[in-house]
């Protein structure tokens, strides 16, 4: 397998930490979203939409970052990422889809370039607009993990919430939201970089990272 992404990417994040958690080999090539490589013709050729990641599977691409994560656990099932009881699923995807749907992204980097260009917003306001939606976001889920983990977003373990909590976790950081209001997000934060897999998938841990 051949992950196309970029370092400091959310999606290219989880998608890294589903990866290392189901203990899957794979190569990594970096797609630099600031120099407008996703928009190259060799790029938009594997992936019209020209985004990241874009995982190579043999002759097939995966794009999109929930639908790569829901095939790894079809065609990897080992260790499982989501419960095995229907309901408990629908829960784990809820609160995943809570991060992939409703925070990451409106803080994406194509829509705080956006609000640059677009609304002439300096890097206050950029802070402002994401931990807006960070901060609505956050009040939810950590009202769910109270009531649903035991030391992981669902469960006593990492499920594919906590691959996408975590990198919304190091993008909050970046736009310089105060965490203290959600412990048990911050719990998860800690017991993550403590685990191999995370700490593996982690930006800064990345070859094309600055």
């Amino acid at each position: 397998m051949i992950l196309h992404g970029y370092w400091r990417s959310g999606t290219s994040y989880r998608t890294r930490i589903a990866l290392n958690l189901k203990g899957l080999t794979y190569e990594t090539r970096g797609v630099d979203l600031r120099q407008g490589a996703q928009k190259a013709a060799d790029f938009l050729a594997m992936n019209p939409q020209g985004l990241v990641p874009a995982l190579q599977v043999g002759d097939a691409v995966l794009t999109q970052s929930p639908a790569i994560l829901e095939w790894l656990e079809e065609a990897h099932p080992q260790p499982p990422l989501l419960p095995s009881g229907a309901l408990d699923r629908a829960q784990v995807r809820a609160m995943a889809a809570l991060v992939e749907c409703d925070i990451h992204p409106l803080n994406n980097l194509r829509v705080l370039k956006a609000l640059r260009e677009g609304f002439d917003a300096d890097q206050a306001a950029t802070d402002a607009w994401a931990g807006r939606w960070v901060g609505a976001g956050f009040d939810a889920l950590e009202s769910l993990v109270q009531r649903q983990g035991d030391g992981w977003c669902w469960g006593d373990q990492p499920t594919l919430a906590d691959c996408c909590l975590i990198p919304q976790i190091y993008s909050a950081r970046r736009f310089n939201v105060d965490m203290t209001a959600w412990p048990a997000l911050s719990a998860i934060e800690s017991r993550a970089q403590a685990h191999p897999a995370f700490q593996a998938a982690h930006p800064d841990r990345q070859p094309d990272a600055d």
